[in-house]
């Protein structure tokens, strides 16, 4: 399984990096982190943007999603039922907003290992024979050595542009509302999670924090454009769907008695 990944994804992202620091002039490396890390997320932004959607829906449903789980709380069967037909009935995979998130993942592991071993020319074995190789490597980046741990600037950005992604899909408290266990969890980690990334970035080389700027920004790009609709409109769009899906049932029956109308005319005349 190893080598499997090594060889269709570690390998091929490897060597796009080398190629795009041969490619850019002064061979920078920085540059290079920046462009793959667009690359990989444009690539997986229809499974990220479908992932996002799906948790913004289930955010909006959510009330919905409580009345039924109150209602049916003495029997879960019947809850498990009714929530399966609500999920139907409403478009909606309640895995729908992991499983993209698991395919991505690997990859975006795996990115980091590129950047980190591609910060000099010792791995150069892992290249193609046709691959053009750079005489050197650029590790300079606006006045940062990204092959040595940088304690305090990217650290610091990474951990702002973590607490703004997590703020986006953090649930949103209402006036009187009481939260539940899973939601001041996830409120927690909201703040817990920036910290952690500014104490990690900080013991790793600069490359890293580079890495996670970029596709936390992208990510938050990302995000605001799958979640620019606001409750109330994904709830009218629903209700259409509804309403077209009622109309065209019905269109469908009219049809089928109409057509079978003709037929017992047709049949009494032939009599």
């Amino acid at each position: 399984m190893k080598a499997f990944i090594k060889t269709i994804l570690y390998k091929p992202l490897f060597n796009a990096l080398i190629f795009l620091v041969w490619l850019i002039p002064g061979h920078n490396v920085g540059v290079a982190i920046i462009l793959l890390t667009i690359v990989v997320r444009l690539i997986l932004l229809p499974s990220s943007l479908k992932s996002a959607r799906q948790q913004k829906r289930m955010q909006d449903l959510q009330p919905q999603i409580k009345e039924l789980q109150e209602k049916y709380k003495d029997d879960k069967q019947k809850q498990s039922q009714a929530l399966m037909e609500f999920y139907k009935e409403n478009k909606i995979n309640p895995l729908g907003s992991c499983l993209p998130l698991l395919i991505q993942l690997p990859i975006l592991i795996i990115l980091y290992y590129v950047f980190i071993n591609g910060l000099n020319t010792s791995r150069f074995d892992l290249l193609y024979s046709w691959m053009p190789r750079p005489e050197f490597i650029n590790t300079a980046f606006l006045g940062l050595d990204l092959s040595q741990p940088d304690k305090y600037i990217l650290p610091i950005i990474a951990g702002v542009l973590q607490f703004i992604q997590g703020w986006q899909m953090a649930p949103k408290k209402k006036p009187g509302e009481t939260m539940e266990m899973a939601q001041t969890i996830s409120r927690q980690m909201l703040f817990i999670m920036p910290l952690f990334t500014v104490f990690i970035a900080g013991k790793f080389p600069a490359a890293l924090p580079l890495y996670w700027i970029v596709t936390t920004v992208f990510a938050i790009g990302q995000q605001w454009w799958a979640l620019r609709e606001s409750p109330q409109k994904t709830a009218l769009s629903l209700k259409a769907e509804k309403e077209q899906k009622a109309q065209k049932k019905t269109e469908k029956a009219d049809k089928k008695a109409a057509k079978k109308g003709v037929e017992i005319t047709v049949r009494k005349k032939s009599k």
